[in-house]
């Protein structure tokens, strides 16, 4: 008996469920007219946004970071030029793979692409020159004396307002049109996005700093190696010239005394030493030599290679959302909102009814 009435009840719930949800169907289908108004307005706004919203392009780079791992081979020849007194250079630390994402990032490196020039249709032009006018900030400067007539050719002459600007504009495309990231974490490609109004200037800023950037980490990682090879390099030539000059002296001696008495030991001492000093650099030289071929080798397994993939090629990707798309899209959204106010409205009324 008791199952028959929990029966019953479940059935009379859902019904009460259904005949619910028919009430409200023909309650909004009685508001079809502000409904389709609302649908009209979202229309309207939508068309509008999409007609005076600017089309967004994209200027992608992505390039492959390969560097030599440590360990293996080069361990082994790191060991044995610590053995010689010599430091090879390469001991990682503050230049790994993933830094390189930072560094794209840093001021540095954007200050000096904004102030790099391009040729961007056929005319010479500094980067950030192009940005202002992009962007109109010479209109907005245009009743600031200070602003107006700024310039940004002569970097050495750079005032507080330069660095102001250069640094506002530095967080603006960090923000809004610099991306750089790894699509894989597995791999060692790194993709570089600029995002721009200005089509011309976001390929050229691309493809700038990804030039800046990766010869900067280039010198960076193989500054310290080339300081050695520049040292070893120094020191080889001193030696080959004393070792030079040496045989040259010992020979000089000899041919000054050509019938040189033998009871006469004191004057072979010059020839002597002359001999002695070079064979003496000689075996310096050798060892200086062999010093400096393996820091050449080292210099070399420590230059990153990087290889560019994909380049910005006209015309770019754009992102812009169509005409139709966007009646359709604000339609839905105007649709949408209407009929929640509808709902809550009658919802608090039958609320106010109860009480």
């Amino acid at each position: 008996m008791e199952e028959n009435t929990v029966e019953n009840k479940d059935e009379i719930s859902l019904r009460d469920i259904i005949v619910k949800c028919i009430e409200w169907f023909h309650y909004l289908k009685s508001k079809w007219l502000i409904i389709g108004l609302f649908a009209l307005l979202g229309g309207g706004l939508g068309f509008v946004y999409t007609s005076i919203k600017k089309t967004i392009y994209t200027a992608t780079t992505s390039f492959v970071l390969e560097e030599e791992k440590g360990g293996g081979g080069m361990g082994s020849l790191s060991g044995l030029a610590s053995i010689a007194g010599v430091d090879l250079g390469g001991g990682g630390g503050l230049f790994q793979g993933d830094n390189i994402v930072e560094l794209y990032k840093s001021r540095s490196m954007i200050e000096q692409t904004l102030l790099t020039a391009a040729i961007i249709q056929g005319k010479k032009q500094l980067l950030i020159d192009r940005y202002i006018e992009s962007n109109k900030l010479r209109d907005l400067w245009s009743k600031q004396p200070d602003l107006k007539g700024i310039d940004f050719s002569d970097s050495a002459h750079f005032t507080v307002k330069h660095d102001s600007i250069i640094g506002q504009i530095v967080k603006d495309l960090n923000t809004r049109s610099l991306t750089v990231s790894k699509p894989d974490k597995k791999l060692s490609i790194i993709e570089v996005k600029v995002k721009s109004q200005d089509e011309a200037f976001a390929k050229a800023f691309a493809e700038q700093i990804v030039s800046n950037v990766n010869a900067f980490y280039v010198q960076t990682k193989t500054k310290k190696s080339l300081f050695n090879v520049n040292i070893l390099q120094k020191q080889t030539d001193s030696v080959m010239a004393v070792m030079n000059h040496s045989i040259y002296s010992a020979a000089s001696i000899i041919d000054a005394t050509p019938n040189l008495n033998p009871s006469r030991q004191a004057l072979r001492v010059p020839a002597q030493k002359s001999q002695f000093s070079a064979e003496t650099n000689k075996a310096i030289l050798i060892e200086l030599v062999k010093n400096l071929e393996m820091s050449k080798i080292a210099l070399r397994k420590e230059i990153p290679l990087i290889q560019i993939i994909d380049k910005p090629v006209l015309p770019l990707e754009k992102a812009r959302l169509g005409k139709i798309s966007g009646i359709v899209f604000g339609a839905v959204i105007g649709s949408f909102l209407i009929i929640l106010v509808l709902i809550f409205r009658r919802i608090f009324k039958m609320f106010l009814t109860h009480e």
